[in-house]
C-alpha cells in the first residue's frame, strides 16, 4: 500500500518553524504470521501463534536553503499502552535534517539509538532474544537481556557525517541530561571503502544515576562478502562501575550467510556472552535460519539452541526454539 499526498508544507509548519517546497507523505505497511515453539526441561506448553502489523508514515521536503527535512512516525498496534499514554498505539518517531555537505542530524522522539546501539546487534542476529521472554521456570528467571547496550532514551540526537573519504563516515550521538543523571555522548566510524568489506566501530557513555551504574559501551563489527558467502564478526564490551563488575558483559559472535539465489538464503551463527560476575558460566547460543522471498512475501524459519542461559550449569537453563513465519510487504 502506498498513499501519497502533495503538500507537506502545512504539516511541517505545524511541527517546526520552517517552510518547505511541496513534498510528499507516504504510508507503508507490513504484516506477518508466525508460529514458535520452545523445548527444554519443564517446558511443555506447546506452540504459540503471533501476528505483527504496523504502519510507517514518512514525509520529506526540500527547504528553500537546500536542506532536506524528513519525518517518520510509526503506528504499531503491538505498542498499545506502552508509550506512556493509555491506549496509545504510537511507536518510534523522528525528524531528520540533512544535506550533501553537512550530513544528517536526527532527533528521535522515541525509538532512537546511540552510536554503539545502532550497530549493537550481534553478528548472529541477537540469538539470545529468542529466550529472554520465557519468564520463570523451575525457579530460574529468563528475563535478563544477555546483550547490554547503551540506551538513547527519548528526545535523543544522532548525527552522521557526509563521506569524508571513500567509504568513510563518522557518527555521533547525544542523550540529554535527565533526572538524577548526566547527559551522555557517543562516537563511531563506518567504513565501506574496500569492495565487500564493512567495518563499524562505536563507543557510547552508559548514563546511570551514580558512578556504579555508569560506564562505557563499545562495539566492533566487521563483515566481508565474497561471491555468495558473507562472513560477519562482532564483539561488544559493556563496562559499568558497579562493584566486582556485576553488570559487566562481554559478547562475541560470528555468522556465515550463503545466498543460494536472489530469493533464497541460509545463515548459521553463534554467540557467547560472558558475565562480569566471578564464577558465572558463559552463555552459549547457536542457530541456523533460512529466508525465501517471492514478490512481497517472505517465508522464514529458524532453529536456535541456548546453553547456560542464566550463566549457570543447571539443565533447566538449556533451551531450544524453532520458528516459522510469513511476512507481507504492501
Amino acid at each position: 500500500m502506498n498513499i501519497k499526498k502533495i503538500g507537506l508544507t502545512a504539516l511541517a509548519a505545524s511541527l517546526v518553524s520552517v517552510s518547505a517546497n511541496a513534498g510528499s507523505m507516504s504510508v507503508s505497511g507490513g504484516a506477518s504470521m508466525n508460529v514458535t515453539g520452545h523445548t527444554g526441561e519443564g517446558r511443555d506448553v506447546g506452540t504459540s501463534f503471533t501476528m505483527g502489523n504496523q504502519l510507517t508514515f514518512t514525509g520529506s521536503g526540500e527547504l528553500d536553503n537546500g536542506l532536506n527535512v524528513s519525518l517518520s512516525f510509526v503506528l504499531d498496534q503491538g505498542d498499545e499502552g506502552t508509550s506512556g499514554q493509555a491506549n496509545s498505539p504510537f511507536d518510534s518517531h523522528s525528524v531528520t535534517v540533512s544535506s550533501d555537505t553537512l550530513g544528517s542530524l536526527t532527533l528521535h522522539g522515541e525509538g532512537g539509538a546511540t552510536a554503539s546501539g545502532a550497530i549493537g546487534a550481534t553478528a548472529a542476529g541477537n540469538l539470545w532474544d529468542a529466550f529472554d521472554g520465557l519468564g520463570t521456570l523451575n525457579g530460574v528467571s529468563f528475563a535478563t537481556d544477555l546483550l547490554q547496550t547503551a540506551s538513547a532514551g527519548n528526545n535523543a540526537f544522532m548525527y552522521t557525517s557526509p563521506e569524508l573519504a571513500e567509504g568513510l563516515t563518522l557518527v555521533g550521538s547525544y542523550q540529554p541530561q535527565g533526572a538524577n543523571r548526566e547527559s551522555g555522548t557517543g562516537y563511531g566510524i563506518n567504513y565501506t571503502g574496500f569492495e565487500g568489506l564493512t567495518v563499524n566501530y562505536a563507543s557510547t557513555d552508559i548514563v546511570g544515576t551514580d558512578n556504579d551504574s555508569s560506564g562505557d559501551n563499545t562495539v566492533l563489527k566487521v563483515s566481508y562478502a565474497m561471491g555468495s558467502f558473507t562472513g560477519t564478526y562482532s564483539t561488544l564490551e559493556h563496562d559499568e562501575g558497579a562493584a566486582a563488575g556485576a553488570n559487566d558483559v562481554d559478547s562475541d559472535s560470528f555468522a556465515i550467510s550463503y545466498t543460494v539465489t536472489d530469493e533464497l538464503s541460509f545463515t548459521y551463527g553463534q554467540e557467547t556472552h560472558e558475565s562480569g560476575t566471578a564464577g558465572d558460566q558463559d552463555a552459549e547460543l547457536s542457530g541456523i535460519s533460512f529466508a525465501y522471498t517471492a514478490g512481497g512475501m517472505t517465508l522464514s524459519g529458524s532453529m536456535k539452541d541456548g546453553e547456560n542461559l542464566v550463566y549457570g550449569t543447571g539443565t533447566v537453563e538449556d533451551r531450544e526454539q524453532w520458528t516459522l513465519g510469513a511476512s507481507f510487504a504492501f
